[in-house]
């Protein structure tokens, strides 16, 4: 026990030895510190965020000038806005080629689907002004991307292609920037080209929107040629924004998008007060309230700043962040927590409405969960498309999705397959249809497979009407005979014809909306060799003799096919229908019949041979009577398997069927 006791006070002396001299030695020692230094690049970039910011910082509102780039497709809006990219030294010289079309989708096809903004710094006469840029969409589908744009912005170059001239969609995009007062600066394009041809340009705008031709700007985006004119006309002619920094938080939401790690980020314009990181913020339009994590600028990336102030365009996210992009309600007003009564909220845009539909469904079944996440992380930064769950006998689960048009359904469809790597099955493209019951109700249907089968002979519906537009055509004079004459075939009703130059011609029709997604603009290229430009807007709905079209496999309705037409149209397209699916189809044990129904009536029919068996080879030399028992005996046998058999038909059939 004594030992035991001594060998313990012996271990505690050396632990206590042992601490005295771990001690004595570190208070020799240096404090020991890690050597943290910023990189030289980081540092670099501090700096230059720096002298950014302070430049910004000594810019009046008096040289602000907010301004977009609006044209028809194609005619080099992007391209104009990398050289004054390069002009203004916002990017390197000779870099990427369209910097500010981000997707994919965009860089492989050259166009323009989501409007991106970018701020410049512009040395004028000894003077810096700050210009915020935007760069449009150019098609139709994307108007709405367009008038947003128009609310953050004073004036807006007008880019006409010198080979092309005035296009439909120019003409359209002219007379919404007109409506909201803004200056418009004249942009001939591409004066580069063999085939350019600037005086005629010059003279159809003038003719056409009254443009003074001596105040345009003849440019080669691609060259470079003449480029450096344009932003003094800018600075001259587009006014700078107004505003009061010292008023109450005034912002106007124009856009957004989502980050994974950020959440919603939020493109603004303030009209006034400022705004900066901490702030307190509220929506009119939800009553939410956020913390403001981080302010910015798009240079052309996202660059942080300390504050944005009245008549800047720039990002903020919030700090938590916003996690549903649904709240992000794009002409939404905020303005500071405690000044909702002194600020009066911004009139807001229209939502665009879908106007085209389609069915999809994941080529395998096992792939839907992905194909779901794959849909709605798009969707998240384009919330023009509508979802709606679907089941079809024939394909499986899948949605019923709706888009702007029919470019929008295509841009759509390749993310999916390249951004996720998504299989899908994409039925043709449909329109809704409203019926009016005898009860007064209204009712819009959208999907063809809920569609009276009886159309107007269904003795509770009293009329079914469909959707027109407006469209405006531009075109060579040459070509007019062609297009009226397909204009007129697609059940057209010519509104107007007016020669704008000796040579050009716009043609302006109300047609059926269902016409026009059916691969009307196709056609309509087809027939000028790509000189025509087509442009519309919603018109309003019309009475219509239109009846559901389906297809029948033996006498059985395939709901994934079901569409809704003109009656004049049933008989053509039937006989289309089951001549195409009979090629897709294999082979059964029984006769398979394919039938087109347009409503109670069967316009169009195919028979599918059976496989048959040879039972008269057996027989060399027997009587007639022996030879008619056997076949009959098969026939028998025939009616048997068919009555008690179900036709499976490969879900390849339908993928091809549904190819275009």
């Amino acid at each position: 026990m004594r030992s035991c006791f001594q060998s313990t006070l012996r271990a505690a002396a050396r632990l206590q030895s042992v601490s005295q001299s771990f001690s004595r030695w570190r208070s020799i020692q240096q404090p020991w510190t890690r050597p943290f230094t910023a990189s030289p690049w980081r540092s670099a970039a501090h700096l230059m965020m720096s002298d950014l910011e302070k430049r910004i910082s000594e810019i009046p509102l008096e040289r602000f000038r907010n301004f977009c780039i609006v044209a028809h497709v194609d005619h080099g809006k992007s391209t104009l806005s990398d050289r004054l990219l390069e002009l203004t030294g916002t990017i390197a010289p000779g870099g990427n080629k369209q910097i500010l079309d981000k997707l994919d989708v965009e860089r492989e096809r050259g166009i323009t689907v989501k409007a991106q903004t970018c701020s410049m710094i512009y040395n004028y006469k000894k003077e810096d002004y700050l210009l915020h840029l935007v760069d449009t969409p150019g098609h139709v589908d994307f108007r709405a991307e367009v008038s947003r744009s128009y609310a953050s912005c004073g004036g807006a170059l007008l880019l006409v292609d010198a080979s092309q001239g005035v296009q439909a969609q120019t003409v359209a995009n002219f007379y919404l920037a007109f409506a909201q007062g803004l200056q418009l600066v004249p942009v001939i394009n591409k004066v580069d080209l063999p085939s350019a041809d600037p005086p005629r340009a010059l003279e159809q705008m003038k003719d056409t929107f009254e443009l003074d031709p001596a105040k345009a700007v003849l440019v080669s985006a691609k060259t470079g040629l003449n480029v450096e004119a344009i932003l003094p006309t800018v600075i001259d002619q587009v006014p700078s924004p107004i505003g009061d920094h010292l008023k109450p938080l005034k912002l106007l939401l124009v856009d957004s998008w989502y980050s994974n790690y950020k959440g919603v980020i939020l493109l603004v314009r303030v009209f006034d007060g400022q705004i900066k990181a901490g702030d307190h913020i509220t929506s009119f339009a939800t009553g939410l309230r956020y913390i403001v994590g981080e302010v910015g600028i798009m240079y052309p990336n996202q660059t942080p700043q300390t504050v944005l102030r009245a008549g800047q365009v720039g990002y903020i996210h919030f700090n938590p962040g916003m996690k549903r992009s649904q709240e992000a309600k794009v002409g939404d007003t905020y303005t500071t927590v405690g000044a909702e009564k002194q600020v009066e909220p911004l009139p807001g845009f229209e939502e665009p409405k879908a106007m085209v539909f389609v069915a999809a469904f994941p080529v395998d079944q096992s792939d839907y969960a992905h194909l779901e996440d794959s849909i709605n992380q798009i969707m998240l930064n384009d919330r023009s498309v509508t979802l709606q769950k679907e089941s079809s006998e024939a394909l499986g689960a899948g949605w019923r999705l709706g888009f702007l048009g029919t470019l929008h359904c295509s841009v759509f469809e390749d993310r999916l397959r390249q951004e996720h790597g998504a299989s899908i099955i994409i039925t043709p493209p449909t329109v809704p249809f409203k019926v009016i019951w005898k009860d007064g109700r209204e009712e819009t249907i959208s999907n063809p497979a809920n569609f009276p089968d009886g159309g107007t002979a269904n003795s509770g519906i009293v009329e079914l009407q469909e959707p027109y537009v407006s469209a405006t055509i531009t075109l060579p004079e040459e070509y007019l005979g062609k297009v009226i004459e397909l204009c007129e075939g697609n059940r057209g009703q010519q509104k107007e014809l007016q020669f704008f130059t000796a040579t050009q011609v716009i043609l302006k029709y109300d047609l059926p909306l269902a016409h026009l997604v059916d691969d009307f603009f196709g056609k309509l290229k087809s027939l000028t060799k790509g000189y025509a430009s087509l442009d519309y807007e919603e018109s309003d709905w019309r009475k219509s003799n239109i009846i559901k079209l389906q297809l029948l496999v033996n006498k059985e309705p395939v709901d994934a096919v079901a569409r809704v037409i003109h009656y004049t149209q049933a008989e053509r397209l039937g006989k289309q229908w089951v001549t195409k699916f009979k090629e897709h189809v294999d082979r059964q044990m029984y006769e398979v019949v394919i039938q087109a129904a347009a409503g109670r009536r069967i316009v169009a029919r195919e028979t599918l041979k059976p496989f048959r068996k040879d039972v008269l080879s057996k027989l060399h030399a027997s009587d007639l009577s022996r030879r008619r028992k056997l076949l009959e005996k098969q026939k028998e046998g025939r009616k048997k398997l068919k009555a008690v058999g179900n036709i499976s038909i490969d879900q390849k059939a339908f993928q091809g069927f549904l190819a275009k």
